[in-house]
């Protein structure tokens, strides 16, 4: 009998050691838009005039891209054409998206509906958040990123001096040109 106790405490033992560590849990993560500060904790008033900004930068941001998208017609690339196009069209619609929010706010916050207000609000932010990428990625399509000069900016080259001269494109005549002479014994 006293075995039997000493056997389960030591199969008890070797399964506690066997039993893999808790993990953490992880943090659910929020939105974006809300992990700066909730939108209903906003009042009224601002929400109406963030909004309203939100719009005007999201309309700066279309002209922007349209004037990428005439650079590119321009220089007649349909690479960054069909780039730049496939941003304007998706900036397009989250101005749309926007602007019906924004309506939907005005007449929420006009009615005292908090939870709608928070919930359209929430959208205009959303969309800016948005929209703002895509002007990064369309001027991405252009290759303004990855390369902007200045008027200030000059280049100095340095040619070196071991370099053969004259244009590659006129060959210099060939001179003293030799004439192999025939065979010493005939081929028959």
């Amino acid at each position: 009998m006293p075995y039997i106790g000493v056997l389960i405490l030591v199969l008890a033992s070797g399964l506690a050691l066997a039993q893999p560590a808790p993990r953490p849990s992880p943090a659910p993560a929020a939105p974006v838009a809300l992990q700066a500060e909730k939108a209903s904790d906003v009042p009224d008033g601002t929400k109406l005039e963030r909004s309203s900004k939100s719009l005007g930068a999201m309309r700066e941001v279309l002209r922007d891209v349209l004037g990428k998208l005439e650079e590119a017609r321009r220089a007649k690339d349909v690479v960054k054409l069909n780039c730049v196009n496939e941003k304007l069209t998706q900036i397009k619609g989250l101005l749309r998206i926007s602007e019906q929010a924004d309506v939907a706010l005005q007449e929420a916050v006009s009615n005292r509906e908090s939870t709608s207000s928070a919930h359209e609000y929430t959208k205009v932010m959303i969309a800016q958040q948005k929209v703002s990428q895509l002007r990064t990625e369309a001027e991405k399509c252009i290759g303004q990123l990855a390369f902007q000069a200045d008027e200030n900016m000059s280049v100095e080259v340095e040619e070196p001096k071991n370099l053969p001269g004259g244009d590659p494109t006129r060959p210099l005549p060939v001179e003293n040109i030799v004439v192999r002479p025939p065979p010493a014994s005939a081929v028959r």
